[in-house]
């Protein structure tokens, strides 16, 4: 942090610098001298190559920076630019109050590279209450005009710091910053320590305030960045924190005056006179040295360097005792908890268990991709990894009702190869067999075989009775055993090998695989659990069967990476397998998916290798929905009307009419882009299913069943879909796509749509 200028044009009653103890501003420099800035320079320029630093974090700060003037600010970025750039990451930044920001400032910033941080209280009255002119004008309407630029100008917009008082409406100061469309939001506990503590109207009027902030940010997606609930979650689950308020991670950060003085955090200033003062400076000594100051290696010593009450804590690694400076109280100076304390426990505790409901949230980023019919492998991949949740949570509920052989191999195996275990637990049928246990417990055997699959996958030694109905032992990942007439087996398993006693001549017949380039899916025709979908499952197939399916899945494939390649990467990261059905009784091309079987997807044998691909891109729209709604509540569960949905002419539920939408959304762009090659049919279909599809989204839009996410993630959708209202199609093929839509036929289009 370095300190271009030691005033301010503000006269906020909550500062740290000039409202608390510390006062040693009054001696400082008002501005930083041009020689300060070169040595500050070459003293972060000495540190870097002295240890291979990747990255520098620089934030030019205050009193109120912006009084430097835009060209000394220009001097100082193009100081540190051309010292730092070449070596390492420079992330440089200007934290400011906004009201002195202008076109001026924002072109220094855009030439060298700052990014720009606002203090900014919520909506007026919030606001007004502390950050005001020292003759108590209000400053809010030049903070907002200020926003507005950066608002035009997102490239150099870094997002809103927000300082906490618990006499404000917590939602709608939380409203009037989302509506800013900030990059980031990071909320600031007022400075207090056990000398000084905050008002408090009631024990936890602080977790309170931001559990209400919590509930609508996480209820609407995490559409705009929190810094401090990212970093509750980010360390719940073992990572790192996004802020030093929170978390075990060694501080990591100096602050030079505008005197070239070495400090440590300025939030020190609130417990006594000259606490964050190091007695170094950069005239005289390099950052090594600051670094070894008692202070600063007070903070750099993790939960070592906690009081007792801290380390014995349940939260301590995500709360870290809180921030350093409010642990003070004289006597015993940083040795104690928090003075929120009970606030930071209560705020960890509630945002845990949320998390723990919704074990894989998504964040805003993936929704919206996932929204506007697309999510890359990175979304995709986050939906995998809630569904090892509602898997591991079915299975605990098929073991709390029947005690059955597995669970036990099954819990250690987990211990040491866990690995192993997702990779059977994720195959697709195993969540389709623990739903069925669920309603008929006599199907809770087959965890036996789960187990048997994961002991032979992990090569560990056991022995198990499997399930083994008609003669047939499956091993889901693996292959099924033609055992003869029994409904059990004894399976031994040692060294990634098995043998079934009684049984050493039975046929053992592998998982199939369809392969094309390097990706890879299993051709399912013989898990018992994969008859759950709409139509009925193909018998197992023939060699010359899966020759064909062999042929035409690499055609298809080849076309979703050429023509379609938005939509690659994310069937890489989630489509596992490929259950052939049988042909439809009515003819025409038949396809299905089933909630309970993420990563599946059903479809009877087409010999066109457009149809699969089609096919394919079509279906995994409800594998991605269906396990985004496993997470997310994108609509009101207790809505019992029912929407039309332009294509069929019975009635759907909500879920119903959204699935069948999200899906042609993908279905109305596998056309567009098939108007290159094919522009006959194309262009009919193109202009069919955008018009349907487009009156779906109004309907759903209008609904008033959805939640506030829900709505949201229809938005999405018709992002998606209104510029291709707008593309030119032949008037001919207008014409026939509006007959066709009057007899509703689409022979390719399932029922379950």
């Amino acid at each position: 942090m370095l300190k271009v200028h030691s005033r301010c044009d503000l006269a906020c009653d909550h500062c740290y610098v000039y409202e608390h103890a510390d006062q040693s501003w009054r001696g400082r420099p008002k501005v930083i001298a041009d020689r300060t800035v070169v040595r500050a320079a070459e003293r972060i320029t000495e540190h870097v190559v002295r240890h291979s630093l990747d990255s520098v974090h620089v934030v030019l700060h205050g009193g109120e920076p912006l009084l430097a003037g835009a060209a000394r600010l220009g001097r100082i970025a193009a100081e540190l630019r051309g010292r730092l750039d070449g070596l390492c990451a420079l992330d440089l930044r200007v934290h400011t109050n906004g009201v002195l920001l202008d076109g001026r400032f924002l072109d220094v910033f855009a030439e060298h590279g700052v990014k720009v941080g606002v203090s900014l209280d919520g909506d007026r009255v919030s606001n007004d209450r502390h950050r005001r002119y020292a003759d108590g004008r209000s400053s809010y309407d030049r903070v907002i005009a200020a926003v507005g630029l950066l608002r035009r100008r997102p490239e150099l917009y870094a997002g809103l710091l927000c300082t906490i008082d618990v006499a404000n409406d917590p939602v709608a100061v939380y409203r009037a910053l989302a509506a800013l469309e900030p990059p980031g939001v990071d909320f600031l506990l007022p400075h207090a320590n056990w000398d000084t503590p905050p008002v408090r109207p009631a024990p936890t009027a602080y977790a309170d305030w931001l559990i209400e902030i919590f509930e609508v940010w996480f209820s609407e997606g995490a559409r705009v960045p929190v810094r401090m609930f990212e970093s509750i979650m980010r360390t719940s689950r073992g990572g790192s924190s996004l802020t030093e308020s929170l978390g075990l991670g060694p501080s990591d950060l100096v602050v030079i005056e505008t005197d070239g003085g070495y400090e440590q955090a300025d939030s020190l200033k609130t417990a006594y006179d000259g606490a964050p003062a190091t007695g170094f400076d950069v005239f005289g000594h390099d950052l090594d040295t600051v670094s070894t100051n008692t202070g600063i290696l007070a903070r750099r010593q993790g939960l070592d360097g906690l009081c007792e009450t801290c380390r014995a804590c349940p939260v301590v690694d995500s709360c870290g005792g809180g921030l350093y400076a409010h642990r003070y109280r004289t006597g015993s100076a940083f040795a104690n908890p928090s003075v929120y304390g009970p606030d930071l426990f209560k705020l960890i505790t509630h945002v845990r268990s949320r998390i723990t409901m919704h074990a894989h949230a998504v964040s805003g980023g993936t929704i919206d991709a996932l929204a506007a019919g697309y999510g890359d492998g990175h979304d995709v991949t986050r939906l995998t990894e809630s569904q090892r949740t509602v898997r591991r949570g079915l299975l605990a509920g098929v073991r709390a009702r029947t005690d059955v052989d597995g669970w036990d191999l099954l819990t250690r195996l987990d211990a040491d190869h866990r690995d192993v275990v997702d990779t059977v637990l994720d195959h697709p049928y195993v969540r389709a067999w623990a739903v069925r246990s669920l309603e008929d417990p006599a199907h809770a055997v087959y965890l036996a075989n789960i187990a048997a699959a994961a002991a032979i996958r992990a090569g560990v030694s056991a022995e198990i009775v499997v399930s083994a109905p008609d003669g047939l032992l499956h091993l889901p990942t693996l292959g099924t055993l033609e055992t003869g007439r029994t409904t059990e087996a004894r399976l031994s398993v040692d060294g990634g090998h098995f043998a079934v006693e009684d049984r050493p001549g039975a046929a053992w017949h592998p998982v199939r695989r369809l392969v094309a380039g390097d990706f890879s899916v299993v051709l399912e025709d013989a898990d018992p659990y994969r008859d759950c979908h709409y139509h009925r499952v193909a018998d197992r197939l023939s060699r010359d069967d899966v020759a064909a399916w062999q042929r035409v899945f690499a055609q298809a494939w080849e076309l979703i990476e050429s023509d379609h390649p938005a939509y690659a990467p994310g069937l890489r990261a989630g489509l596992s397998t490929i259950t052939p059905l049988a042909p439809s009784p009515e003819g025409g091309d038949a396809s299905s998916t089933a909630r309970h079987a993420f990563g599946a997807v059903a479809v009877a044998f087409p010999d066109d290798p457009v149809v699969l691909a089609l096919l394919l891109i079509h279906e995994f729209q409800h594998v991605k929905l269906g396990a985004v709604l496993d997470i997310l509540d994108l609509y009101d569960e207790s809505d019992s009307r029912r929407y039309y949905a332009p294509w069929r002419p019975d009635p759907r539920p909500i879920e119903g009419l959204l699935q069948g939408t999200y899906a042609h959304v993908a279905v109305t762009d596998f056309w567009r882009k098939r108007r290159r090659t094919a522009p006959d049919v194309g262009n009919v279909q193109f202009a069919r299913w955008r018009e349907l599809t487009a009156k779906a989204i109004e309907t759903l839009d209008t609904s008033g069943a959805l939640t506030p996410l829900g709505a949201r993630f229809v938005a999405g959708m018709r992002r998606s879909v209104q510029p291709w209202l707008r593309e030119p199609v032949p008037d001919g093929a207008v014409t026939e796509a509006s007959l066709l839509s009057h007899r509703h036929h689409a022979a390719w289009v399932k029922q379950g749509d």
